[in-house]
Order: C-alpha cells, then sequence, then structure tokens
C-alpha cells in the first residue's frame, strides 16, 4: 500500500515540476502580489480627509498655513455638489474652498470634522472669522453598506472567473471538447451556451444572497433595484467572457488556476472590494479601471449609496459592454478543441 502511496504522490510531483508555466505561475504570483502592494500602498494613512475646491490638481500649501498641518490628507475636489455628498456622509471630513471668499463646509455630526475645523480656525491668520463656515448635515454612510457590493462583487468574480474559465480546461484536459468537436457544434455556440449557464447561476445566487442582507442588515439602497439588477446583469457577463477568454487555449488545470489568480488577486485589491481608491495616486486608479470589477462596483455603489440614475452610471455600463464583446470575441477566435 505504501509503494502504490508513493508512486502516485512521486508521480503527481513530476507532473507538477514538469509543468514550468504552473510552477513559475506559483512563484512568481505571491511574490509580485507582496511587491506591488507594499509599493502601491506604501504610504501611511492619514487620520483626516480634507477635500480642496480647486481646478488644478496641486494643492499649493503656501496659499494657507492650515494645508500646512501634519496628519490631514488634503485632496482636490472639482465638483462641489459630489463632495458636499462626501461629507454629508462623513467621507470627507470637510470641504473647504480659498477662492476669493474662502468657505468651508462640515458636518455637525463628524466627530473628525469637529476637530479638523478647530485645527482650521486655529491655522486661519486673519482669525477675524472672514472664512465662512456652512454645514452640510447627513448620516454617515455604514461601513457595511459601502463594503456589501464589493463582497457581493468578489463573490461573483470568483464564481465567473473559476466556475467557467477552470471547467473548461477540465474539459479539453479530458478530451470532452475534443468529443464536441465531432457534433456540428461551433466554438461560438459552446462560449454563448457556458455564458448563459453561468449567467442564470450568478443571477440567482447573487440576487438571494442580496435580498438575505438587506432583510437582516437594513442596507441602504437609494436608488433603482432594477438598474442595479442591469448593472448585476452586464457586469457577470464581462466577467464570465473574461474567465472563458483565459480558458480558450489553455490544457493545464494548474495553468489555468495560476493565471485566474492573477487576474482574480489585483482585481480584489486594486477594485475597491474592501477600501476606497479615492486618495490614491492617479496611476493607481488608472491601472483599477482596466478590471471590469472596478466600473460593477463603482455603478453599484453610485446606485445604492448616491441613488445614481441610468445617466449617472451609464459610461461604466458601455465600458462593461465593450469589454463583454471584446472578451467574447477574443475568446471564440482563439478558442481551442484540442488538448494538442
Amino acid at each position: 500500500m505504501l509503494s502504490r502511496i508513493y508512486a502516485i504522490f512521486r508521480a503527481r510531483n513530476l507532473e507538477f515540476v514538469r509543468d514550468r508555466g504552473s510552477m513559475s505561475w506559483n512563484l512568481i504570483l505571491p511574490i509580485a502580489l507582496m511587491f506591488g502592494l507594499s509599493f502601491i500602498f506604501s504610504n501611511e494613512r492619514a487620520e483626516y480627509t480634507v477635500g480642496v475646491l480647486q481646478t488644478d490638481a496641486e494643492i499649493v500649501v503656501s496659499r494657507h498655513p492650515f494645508l500646512d498641518t501634519r496628519y490631514i490628507e488634503f485632496v482636490t475636489v472639482t465638483d462641489r455638489d459630489q463632495a458636499l455628498r462626501k461629507v454629508s456622509r462623513h467621507q470627507l471630513d470637510m470641504l473647504i474652498d480659498f477662492g476669493i471668499e474662502p468657505h468651508y463646509w462640515v458636518n455637525p455630526d463628524s466627530p473628525k470634522g469637529y476637530f479638523v475645523e478647530f485645527a482650521l480656525l486655529q491655522s486661519d491668520e486673519a482669525g477675524d472669522g472672514k472664512i465662512v463656515k456652512s454645514q452640510v448635515e447627513g448620516d454617515a454612510v455604514r461601513y457595511v453598506d459601502w463594503v456589501l457590493p464589493g463582497i457581493l462583487g468578489m463573490n461573483m468574480m470568483f464564481s465567473c472567473l473559476f466556475g467557467v474559465g477552470y471547467v473548461v480546461v477540465r474539459y479539453r484536459k479530458n478530451g470532452f471538447l475534443k468529443r464536441l468537436r465531432a457534433t456540428p457544434l461551433r466554438s461560438i455556440e459552446f462560449v454563448i451556451a457556458q455564458v448563459a449557464s453561468r449567467l442564470i447561476l450568478i443571477l440567482a445566487f447573487t440576487s438571494f444572497i442580496f435580498a438575505g442582507t438587506i432583510f437582516f442588515l437594513d442596507i441602504r439602497v437609494d436608488g433603482s433595484y432594477l438598474l442595479l439588477f442591469l448593472v448585476l446583469f452586464i457586469g457577470a457577463i464581462s466577467l464570465i467572457s473574461l474567465g472563458l477568454l483565459i480558458a480558450a487555449r489553455v490544457t493545464s488545470e494548474e495553468l489555468a488556476g495560476g493565471l485566474l489568480n492573477m487576474v482574480t488577486w489585483p482585481m480584489m485589491m486594486l477594485s475597491g472590494v474592501w477600501f476606497s481608491l479615492e486618495a490614491a495616486s492617479d496611476w493607481v486608479r488608472d491601472v483599477a479601471s482596466i478590471f471590469p470589477l472596478t466600473h460593477i462596483l463603482n455603478a453599484a455603489r453610485a446606485i445604492m449609496l448616491d441613488g445614481a440614475g441610468f445617466a449617472e452610471i451609464l459610461s461604466q455600463l458601455i465600458t462593461l459592454i465593450i469589454m463583454s464583446i471584446v472578451f467574447l470575441g477574443l475568446g471564440a477566435f482563439t478558442f481551442r478543441w484540442h488538448p494538442r
């Protein structure tokens, strides 16, 4: 018995070592993620965040002593209405405008806003009340309200990519696709069938989980449920199509797992699943925009937290549709039936 166990053990190890692609991904991916994430998030997070209303991207510290205050992160904002909405939701501790008539907005119910306002008034050179104060009222967005789209989106991502990509590779490896090749079935028909099958499952499970959290946790939804379902529908198609593209020509299950992890982990870290990237560098946000999950979460949060309508999320929907078409087209074009 032990000899048989050892024979299988040795054979499996040799199979993995000889699969150089899989072994390389298992070595390179964790190292690349660690170095990448440590570089991206190397800056310490500030205790307070203040929006500075201006058109220039760079904040000039010499404009006011307050801008040189330690432990406060100053971010440039150009849309006043959007910034005021963030102040009302406690996402910004204060909004300030050092224009011709200095003005600042603060939420009286925000503890951080109280201390930021105190620091502003202390650093005001004039000290005679020339800077105008306005109050913005609103309840804070609970973290559970903000993170729910991220958790559901992450679950969709793993289910779509691994539930389709990994299965297709297994079909190819065990010869199932080779037998299908002998039928009149075309590659685009097979791809569409896989998308439809996984799409129905994703819609059913995600809708069920969402309904349960709404009932038990009283999740905030300010926008349309129908529009939210549309985002789920188009987003799921985009993620499934990406999974099919990855599995279009791969023959090794180990390599498929490595490639899928290479896509899912950056998406999970950079698409805003657990935390917002508003204070991240511009290039980080640019990289995040290439992932479908980023547009899914941005659209879902805009609907749930801001009550956004169809026009406000149209750009995200168009981007997801274009991604789906590109992924499906490339996947069908490069699809391989045989393992070799």
